[in-house]
């Protein structure tokens, strides 16, 4: 795929660099059975085996629109491979009172953490949580400890060390955007033209992210998705 030298603005510093595209995906097609889930593109979904196979993600109107299913054991996630070191996710998001959406980075070739997750931006009308999964609550050993009932002070000053919120004031049933650039150990989110937020741990800076999740855990919209790689 052809490299292109563009300047980075994303809400964040003006800068050079060199991107490479992913994939992106507008949305402007309807599933080939009405009603049975069939997202295409490259996308995948849990709702086989976390659903019932009842379909949860709808294309409606050149929009992807997701809701969990009430026989679901699980948040819906929606899964498409994109390995990037660094890099850049875009998308746009419309959500109702009480939705949320993350933007989930994984590697399931990692064995040391659950389900692979290595960080997560999981934004609320309320807030964006930027959070090391890698080196957090889905590390294998902390999980484990977790699930026994470890409420130790040290446990808990670890886990608050790993992620960090930032407050929103979105208005719901909006459309709104969402920029997520990840370099080195840092994450940097923008929503709308609202100042950028940022946070850095070292998990965020696992040298392979092989797939982004999309991960809902009641409902939300999205559209304009856009992934490329840095350098």
């Amino acid at each position: 795929m052809k490299r292109i030298l563009i300047f980075l603005t994303l809400g964040f510093s003006l800068r050079a660099d060199f991107i490479t595209p992913l994939f992106s995906d507008d949305f402007s097609r309807d599933e080939a059975t009405p009603g049975k889930e069939d997202i295409g593109n490259g996308w995948t979904s849990n709702s086989a085996w976390r659903a019932k196979g009842h379909q949860q993600v709808d294309l409606i109107d050149g929009y992807m629109h997701v809701t969990k299913h009430a026989e679901a054991d699980h948040g819906v996630a929606i899964f498409h491979a994109a390995e990037f070191q660094d890099g850049i996710v875009q998308l746009k998001f419309r959500l109702g009172e009480g939705d949320d959406l993350g933007v989930d980075f994984v590697d399931r070739e990692l064995k040391t953490v659950h389900a692979g997750h290595l960080c997560i931006a999981r934004v609320t009308n309320k807030a964006v949580t930027l959070t090391d999964s890698k080196t957090g609550g889905m590390d294998n050993e902390i999980r484990a400890r977790r699930e026994k009932g470890d409420k130790s002070p040290e446990l808990a000053a670890l886990l608050k060390s790993k992620t960090k919120s930032f407050k929103l004031d979105l208005k719901p049933n909006e459309w709104h955007s969402m920029n997520i650039k990840i370099v080195g150990d840092q994450m940097t989110v923008r929503i709308d033209d609202l100042e950028a937020v940022s946070f850095s741990s070292e998990g965020i800076a696992h040298p392979t992210k092989r797939m982004i999740t999309l991960a809902v855990n009641k409902s939300a919209d999205v559209d304009d998705v856009k992934v490329s790689k840095l350098k």
